[in-house]
């Protein structure tokens, strides 16, 4: 009988080992929701400084766990999906306030129109339900914290003249009903689309224009700027190292609007 007490305590050791060593969060995380589409999920090439995680900054990954946070963080279509915003935007909020933990939580989906982004909207390219899924997440994730903001960054698949003339009542509506599902007024960040973007649909201005006038229209709502940043070579999709500026800009929008 020896040998089987000596199996079944190496099982429970090895068990216990593996206990201590999964990471485990902070409490009352600052949590932020990172919504949108391709540019917000991220397709910038990865890099080494892009894997090296901050003490303070996590991310809710694909099964609902909380683990430290590097790039990608997103998983909406995994064989292209790289750099965004969102590392870098945790990080500049980490380091704006050394006292409290950032927890991210990814529910962008490349491709997808605002139309999508609503109770039950499909989205065929992932077949998704990205507003659904982005709700079941931030239940998942809200035990370990409060949610501070919501980042938009979207509007590429609907710079066209008929999507275009009904997007900013969509986008309203949107954070109508996320404020809704999260209770108060939770500050929104939405970011412009790129230049590059622009030159090759101009219909895509009127997106712009939208986005930085919303800040006029709804409470609490602030405008990041993606002026003067760069595509990775697509003409689509911004390159890693303008991914990671505009997660800063985000960061730097979001202090106009988040709580004191």
């Amino acid at each position: 009988m020896k040998p089987l007490f000596l199996g079944i305590g190496l099982f429970f050791l090895v068990t216990n080992l593996f206990a201590q060593t999964k990471p485990v969060p902070p409490k009352n995380l600052h949590l932020y929701l990172l919504a949108g589409q391709s540019n917000m999920a991220g397709r910038g090439e990865v890099e080494a400084q892009d894997r090296q995680a901050h003490p303070r900054v996590w991310v809710l990954n694909q099964e609902g766990e909380w683990m430290p946070a590097i790039d990608p963080l997103h998983f909406d279509k995994p064989a292209v999906v790289g750099v965004g915003p969102g590392y870098s935007f945790g990080k500049a909020m980490a380091e704006a306030d050394t006292t409290v933990a950032i927890g991210l939580i990814p529910v962008a989906v490349g491709g997808s129109a605002i139309s999508a982004w609503q109770p039950g909207g499909f989205h065929k390219q992932t077949k998704s339900y990205p507003y659904d899924d982005a709700l079941r997440r931030l239940k998942t994730a809200l035990p370990a914290g409060t949610l501070r903001g919501i980042l938009w960054h979207q509007g590429e698949s609907d710079s066209k003249p008929e999507l275009a003339a009904v997007y900013e009542e969509k986008l309203v509506e949107l954070i109508g009903r996320f404020r809704q599902e999260a209770g108060g007024e939770t500050p929104v960040v939405v970011g412009t689309l790129g230049d590059f973007h622009v030159v090759k649909n101009p219909v895509a201005a009127q997106i712009n224009s939208i986005l930085r006038n919303l800040p006029k229209r709804v409470p609490r709502v602030a405008c990041a700027e993606a002026t003067g940043l760069t595509d990775g070579g697509d003409q689509t999709h911004f390159g890693a190292a303008s991914a990671r500026e505009l997660g800063r800009r985000y960061a730097e929008a979001i202090q106009k609007v988040k709580p004191k």
